[in-house]
């Protein structure tokens, strides 16, 4: 799997180090202080979760975004790996290295936004045109859902977040938005099926929204497109400005 994963991220641009032991690979990310780390929880000599609270109890390397990458989808195991401050978990058996890539990209997208959240003063691209407008974001990640509300702040509108399928369904009706973000993985109900049931109430079918995937596969886009989506959009190959600009687009 690491040969696979060094290939593939060769692959697309990234430069690639790969530790097979877990001591080796803690004194690694001190040295080089990457980007990003991919970590394995069953490592020889030191295992993920230490490689975790070292990391988390060095300063110069605590910030450092990681994705997890393990054999068990256990809760468990996803709840302590969280509050290690793990950013995203991917199961092996449901590997695709495709994948791994848009999280990885997806990923660095966002520390990049939140360090342009911290030192730019400028307003996102479209700003004037949200002022006033009820925009709703359906998106389970609260990293990015945190990212999103500081970005679209500074726009004037009014933003509603909704974690899954069901609440988002409830505020909706409450709220009425001028436009709906909605990512298409969701805990519970899916986001087609949430599009589904917005484009069959008609109070709520003329309300635009823009699908959000990690992944730009066919089917997905085809099966958006059927159900009335205004559009598709590739979080891992977007910056939050762009968003925000096809926002505006299509209120406009």
């Amino acid at each position: 799997m690491g040969d696979v994963l060094v290939q593939k991220l060769k692959g697309e641009g990234f430069e690639v180090s790969l530790a097979r032991d877990g001591a080796e690979g803690l004194k690694d990310i001190r040295e080089i202080k990457p980007d990003l780390i991919l970590l394995d929880i069953v490592l020889p000599t030191m295992n993920g979760y230490e490689i975790l609270e070292a990391k988390q109890a060095d300063k110069e390397i605590s910030t450092i975004p990681v994705i997890v990458i393990s054999n068990s989808g256990q809760p468990v195991e996803i709840s302590r790996v969280l509050s290690l401050g793990v950013k995203d978990y991917l199961v092996k058996a449901q590997f695709d290295p495709q994948e791994v890539v848009s999280k990885v990209k997806s990923q660095l997208i966002k520390g990049n936004e939140a360090a342009g959240s911290k030192t730019s003063g400028e307003l996102p691209r479209g700003a004037a045109a949200l002022a006033g407008k009820k925009v709703m974001w359906v998106e389970d990640d609260k990293f990015l859902s945190d990212i999103i509300a500081r970005k679209l702040s500074s726009t004037g509108c009014t933003l509603f977040h909704a974690p899954d399928g069901e609440a988002a369904l409830k505020l909706i009706a409450e709220q009425m938005p001028d436009i709906i973000m909605l990512d298409v993985l969701l805990p519970g109900m899916d986001g087609f099926e949430v599009l589904h049931r917005i484009k069959a109430d008609p109070k709520t079918s003329k309300v635009p929204v823009i699908m959000l995937s990690n992944l730009n596969q066919k089917v997905d886009i085809d099966k958006s497109k059927e159900l009335g989506a205004a559009q598709f959009l590739v979080k891992a190959t977007m910056s939050l400005d762009e968003i925000i600009e096809n926002i505006r687009l299509i209120l406009k």
